[in-house]
């Protein structure tokens, strides 16, 4: 079994999944900068993935930290933690995980530096096995939601890869195929980065469930034919609201869900709620490189000159939301009330 991301003998080892699925590369980053070069180039993706290689990153940086007063050494973590949140804006897992080292490093100011460097190791291993043991539990409830013989149609990659093992919204796929539910699965190309096609196909196949790889305009086609039954995608942010922000085309896929009558479910962590973000309206989506529009296999298709919009996220409306499948359970509306008493 391949793995996505760990930490071991003072480095980050990440699957490269630019290379996926010709090849089976694993990079090896040192350093707290060559971390953030792979969350940034998408060596290392996915909301809950990206967390724990930026909690990787962090344990790196300050392990070649000289300060030896807890303000100097402080003031560089912040520097390091920058760096880490500079690479992707929208996936609120890498922010939640910087939190969350900072927040540890604040709470043991009294210990020595060097107890310091060990405690923040530890706590990045520990993100990598709690987010495997939250997936798990992500499966364990959202299988329920899925019938035998059932086809479930899933856009993006929300599955080991996409996080430290497992997946969520594969998780729950894996989980309801590991109960013997006899499922077929429809992954959506994901057109411009192709994460459905390289990544969710790859992973399917490699563990021997029954995958059909479409293009993202299929999906109302099937759809209307009567071939699909569930839709279950990931999430990078999730609003106080229920609001969704997803890998674009999601919400193309839950409006087509709506229309035909079609169960539409978010599976993410805890970790991925942003209750600051009031409503979809509040969160940040990403604009990515032209270039994953206008050219394929390094080979350009698009003519030159031309005005190019890469947006690498949108959001789905609550409304569209049949339930949100988190590890503490299964939300549905009102979201507002029902997310909130989750998390207090």
């Amino acid at each position: 079994m391949f793995k996505t991301v760990d930490y071991k003998e003072n480095r980050a080892i990440f699957i490269d999944q630019t290379k996926l699925p010709a090849e089976e590369v694993y990079v090896e980053c040192f350093d707290y900068k060559s971390v953030a070069a792979a969350i940034k180039n998408m060596v290392v993706r996915g909301a809950p993935a990206i967390g724990v290689a930026a909690a990787f990153g962090i344990a790196l940086g300050v392990k070649k930290l000289e300060s030896t007063d807890f303000d100097g050494f402080y003031s560089e973590v912040e520097k390091i933690c920058q760096v880490l949140a500079d690479t992707r804006p929208t996936a609120v897992n890498l922010f939640w995980a910087i939190d969350r080292m900072k927040s540890l490093i604040r709470e043991h100011k009294k210990s020595g530096i060097d107890q310091i460097k060990q405690i923040v190791e530890e706590e990045a291993v520990r993100i990598m096995e709690e987010d495997i043991a939250i997936c798990k539990k992500m499966g364990d409830f959202g299988e329920k939601l899925i019938e035998d013989g059932d086809t479930v149609l899933t856009h993006c990659n929300a599955g080991a890869l996409a996080t430290a093992g497992y997946g969520t919204a594969l998780g729950v796929i894996r989980a309801a195929w590991e109960k013997g539910k006899k499922i077929k699965v429809f992954a959506d190309e994901t057109r411009p980065f192709l994460q459905g096609m390289r990544l969710t196909a790859w992973e399917l196949h490699k563990d021997n469930i029954p995958v059909r790889l479409i293009t993202d305009n299929m999906a109302g086609y099937f759809m209307k034919k009567g071939d699909v039954q569930k839709i279950v995608v990931g999430a990078d942010r999730i609003a106080a609201n229920g609001d969704v922000a997803n890998k674009i085309g999601t919400y193309t896929v839950a409006v087509l869900a709506r229309e035909h009558k079609i169960p539409f479910y978010v599976a993410a962590p805890i970790s991925t709620l942003d209750m600051k973000a009031k409503t979809g309206e509040d969160i940040c989506i990403e604009e990515r490189d032209p270039s994953e529009i206008t050219h394929l296999c390094g080979k350009r298709m698009a003519p030159d000159g031309i005005e190019i919009k890469n947006p690498a996220f949108d959001i789905t409306p609550h409304r569209l939301v049949g339930a949100i499948i988190t590890e503490k359970g299964i939300v549905k509306a009102p979201y507002d009330k029902n997310l909130e008493k989750l998390i207090s």
